[in-house]
């Protein structure tokens, strides 16, 4: 009987928890595809011409998974957690390409209309992170249910099975979430 890629995902992963580096590299192949689905999805959201290419984004999610210490759950979490590192990447990169941007301490200077857009979509992406920060304060799980399904591409079932909580809680707490995130944007 052939295994369902995701149950292999899930086995190797928990081997890979457990100590087995070859379990690692064999969980490679199995989930670069869709990592870097997820490294598209992070990038289209983005400003047209980022210097950040879709494979040094997966290359730097991956290197960070494999450095961390986590017991993986399931295929949902380790994804979950992909999406969240992608996330912190790309947000610490709009950072830095701000303060690099206006000239770290230096005399600031008028940008052209083109970089200031570029710069705006920057600041968006820094707000979104800012109100994600003001909701996990109020509630984390809002807030991980966000990060999962807008950054992860997760669905609301693997969201549940991830967290392990109902369905319905889930798309309860996306639809105040979201009401919560309009408001605070």
């Amino acid at each position: 009987m052939a295994v369902d890629v995701p149950d292999e995902v899930t086995q190797l992963l928990l081997a890979w928890g457990a100590g087995d580096a070859a379990a690692r590299d064999r969980l490679i192949p199995l989930v670069h595809a869709e990592l870097r689905k997820l490294a598209q999805a992070h990038m289209r959201r983005e400003r047209a011409g980022h210097t950040l290419q879709t494979s040094a984004l997966v290359n730097e999610a991956y290197l960070r998974l494999v450095r961390g210490q986590v017991s993986w759950q399931n295929r949902a979490h380790f994804f979950g957690i992909a999406a969240r590192l992608m996330r912190q990447i790309l947000i610490n990169y709009a950072a830095a390409r701000g303060y690099a941007k206006r000239g770290g301490d230096q005399l600031r200077v008028s940008l052209s209309a083109a970089a200031e857009v570029a710069e705006a979509e920057a600041v968006e992406l820094l707000a979104l992170d800012v109100a994600l920060g003001k909701l996990a304060a109020v509630d984390p799980r809002q807030s991980q249910i966000v990060e999962l399904r807008f950054f992860g591409g997760l669905t609301n079932e693997e969201i549940a099975e991830a967290l392990g909580i109902s369905l319905s809680t889930i798309e309860r707490e996306w639809r105040t979430a979201r009401a919560w995130l309009r408001t605070e944007l």
